[in-house]
């Protein structure tokens, strides 16, 4: 795959983790695994990452976003599929706090992104109430005019920088530990994201079981520094 400059620095843009769209707020069911004790260290906090890029990330949020991106370059005549991943999107998560983060998370990106124009003259909130995160993330993706490679990537990416600092705060780890994690989680995004890239509808999934008992555990936890 060949990228250019100006599409690498686009795409490390929309992955930044300083855009204001509150990414660092969320630990998704990480904080309570750690209460329970089933991430103590770095070799499991390890797993638990790795495991989420590579049976969430890869089997779910990642093939709804490249749906979306593909959906966005072709233009208005095939935003119904934008709205049915929303609307599939949103019915898949499993709590409260869950379908909170991707509405909140998508609604911050789909207003930065109208705010820098990067839609250009398509309407960003051409999709009707709460927006989920991957479809903003693959709309702007596609208004910045990112390949479906490049847009994968940066989703991925973004997602183990902010799985990665919620593992340094809760475990808690040392930045070198994080950073060992990063890098290994890192080598895997290409396969992550070639296979997200060769889902087809009928393949994706959002199952996960403990995930979903985690983050319904966390709303009653007595004490949190995240919002899932």
């Amino acid at each position: 795959m060949n990228i250019t400059p100006d599409e690498l620095c686009r795409a490390l843009h929309l992955a930044s983790p300083a855009l204001p769209i509150g990414s660092f707020s969320y630990s998704q069911g990480l904080e309570t695994a750690v209460e329970c004790g089933l991430v103590r260290n770095e070799a499991e906090a390890d797993k638990w990452i790795a495991d989420g890029l590579t049976n969430i990330i890869g089997r779910c949020d990642g093939p709804v976003t490249a749906f979306v991106h593909r959906a966005w370059r072709v233009g208005p005549s095939a935003f119904a599929e934008v709205r049915y991943w929303n609307s599939w999107f949103l019915a898949s998560r499993e709590s409260i706090e869950l379908r909170r983060e991707t509405e909140q998370m998508g609604w911050s990106l789909l207003r930065l992104a109208a705010e820098l124009h990067w839609m250009g003259a398509q309407n960003p909130v051409s999709v009707p109430g709460a927006v989920a995160f991957p479809i903003a993330f693959g709309a702007a993706a596609a208004g910045l005019d990112l390949s479906e490679t490049t847009t994968l990537n940066a989703f991925c990416f973004s997602w183990l920088e902010a799985q990665v600092p919620a593992a340094m705060k809760l475990v808690p780890l040392g930045q070198i530990a994080g950073h060992r994690i990063l890098t290994r989680c890192r080598a895997m995004v290409p396969a992550v994201t070639n296979r997200a890239l060769k889902a087809t509808p009928e393949q994706v999934s959002s199952f996960a079981p403990m995930l979903g008992i985690l983050s319904a555990r966390h709303e009653h936890q007595y004490t949190r520094l995240f919002r899932s």
